[in-house]
């Protein structure tokens, strides 16, 4: 018989051939992200489709000395899916979602990308919170937090989670929730990719759609920030059902628009109903009647168009993107008029900038339960500016750090969202910032699963920090 060490020798032998290196025609199509500005290149790559060419690819990394970068869906701003001179996982060949429609819950492989979750679910009327853009990676987005158009109702995506098949620093494959390694379940909800590659995720899933309203007046930006007021009282009242932001952005040479917009920096009052669409259409009817409008895209649609509607503004490695946020205790006229004098000055007229709200399902999560923390800010303020050329590089991440820092004051307790944290010098404060009074903990939680930070291309919890 073949030992288990055996066992593990011969994966390890047999993918070597698999790999893709520097000097393969395949290896630069696969380490291209989202973001145009990332162009780091792993020691080598490994296309995985299953979990276990993902454990004997971490065996592979740990016999060489490489840290482990993990690619779902390539989404995040900052790159994390591209380690310089890791072995990158590619997880794109992973991208099953197996449903219970009775039990309502859903099993998704790790290189699933939202899209694929949301047209499984929704053969079964069913649906769980992801995020606005459906390219974007399961993983990614869950893992520090994942804010959607359902949070009102049902949370944010940790909320949803309820099991993990994890592979950890050593190889080993270990199922977790909420009987089985706690410890390690806490921490995936909200404390980052840090602890091992979550091969398969389970979300419980909830009835919605296939219709659902969805709101959006686009308001230029010369009526002032008297409709943004409007719109903070209206979805205070509503955030049970109501997950919604304020979206700054210019308006495009596009026939959708009366040519006397063009060009001009406008806000759209975005909102998705959670819920029966024809109850929606009329709750948010006084949304869409504040002020002149440049245009007005609501209606009743599919759930799936609406996680695809963002999609075709940012294709994948088109443009260049520098992200930062506040959360925030309160969205007062000061900060209202703020946000709305950044946008007017931002140097891109591809950016935006984005005013969120919380409460509701988001709010009634206890602080202990997840390591994202407490619950009690109301909003968040996200600053996502993008960009074409990289000559305007300083210029476009200047504006944006300058615009963050001033509006620092306004934060919640210094605290912002992990997936919109940015790709600073100072990524190691900003981590702490967010994780907050948890950073501790989930640093000893590091250790045990990850010692030697195999896992470090992420927003990083250093194993030997104890602080």
């Amino acid at each position: 018989m073949h030992s288990l060490e055996d066992n593990m020798t011969t994966q390890i032998t047999d993918l070597t051939h698999r790999l893709l290196l520097p000097d393969q025609p395949a290896y630069d199509a696969a380490r291209i992200v989202w973001n145009a500005m990332i162009d780091r290149k792993p020691a080598a790559i490994l296309p995985c489709s299953s979990v276990e060419d993902i454990q004997a690819g971490v065996r592979w990394a740990m016999a060489k000395a490489l840290p482990v970068s993990i690619k779902a869906g390539g989404h995040n701003v900052a790159g994390h899916a591209i380690g310089e001179g890791a072995l990158m996982l590619d997880l794109s060949g992973m991208r099953c979602v197996t449903v219970d429609a009775v039990a309502r819950t859903a099993w998704v492989e790790g290189g699933a990308l939202w899209g694929d979750v949301d047209r499984a679910t929704q053969a079964h009327g069913l649906a769980t919170p992801g995020g606005l853009i459906s390219e974007t990676g399961v993983g990614g987005l869950t893992l520090s937090g994942g804010v959607g158009w359902l949070r009102s109702r049902h949370g944010l995506s940790i909320d949803n989670l309820l099991a993990a098949d994890v592979v950890t620093a050593k190889g080993d494959l270990i199922r977790t929730d909420a009987t089985h390694h706690p410890d390690l379940f806490w921490a995936l909800r909200g404390g980052g990719g840090n602890f091992g590659v979550v091969a398969r995720f389970c979300f419980a899933l909830h009835p919605i759609g296939p219709e659902v309203m969805f709101c959006a007046p686009i308001y230029p930006a010369s009526v002032g920030s008297g409709p943004i007021r409007h719109w903070r009282d209206f979805v205070t009242q509503h955030a049970d059902v109501l997950g919604s932001l304020v979206e700054f952005s210019t308006i495009p040479e596009s026939e959708d628009y009366d040519r006397a917009y063009w060009g001009q920096r406008c806000y759209t009052i975005a909102a998705v109903y959670a819920g029966d669409a024809a109850e929606g259409e009329q709750l948010v009817e006084p949304l869409r009647h504040l002020g002149p409008k440049a245009a007005d895209f609501s209606g009743r649609m599919e759930y799936c168009d609406v996680q695809r509607l963002f999609d075709a503004l940012y294709p994948t490695g088109q443009y260049r993107c520098y992200w930062k946020s506040h959360l925030l205790t309160q969205l007062t006229d000061e900060m209202i008029d703020e946000g709305l004098a950044n946008a007017m000055t931002n140097p891109s007229d591809r950016s935006i900038s984005s005013f969120w709200n919380f409460g509701g399902a988001t709010a009634c999560v206890a602080a202990e339960e997840t390591a994202f923390g407490e619950r009690n800010f109301g909003w968040m303020y996200s600053l996502d500016s993008v960009w074409e050329n990289a000559e305007d590089d300083e210029k476009v991440r200047g504006w944006t750090r300058d615009a963050w820092q001033r509006f620092r004051r306004h934060s919640h307790e210094g605290r912002l969202y992990l997936n919109f944290a940015g790709q600073d010098e100072d990524s190691a404060a900003l981590t702490r910032d967010a994780l907050g009074k948890n950073y501790a903990r989930l640093a000893r939680i590091k250790a045990a699963y990850d010692p030697d930070n195999i896992f470090r291309f992420n927003q990083n919890v250093h194993p030997s920090d104890k602080s």
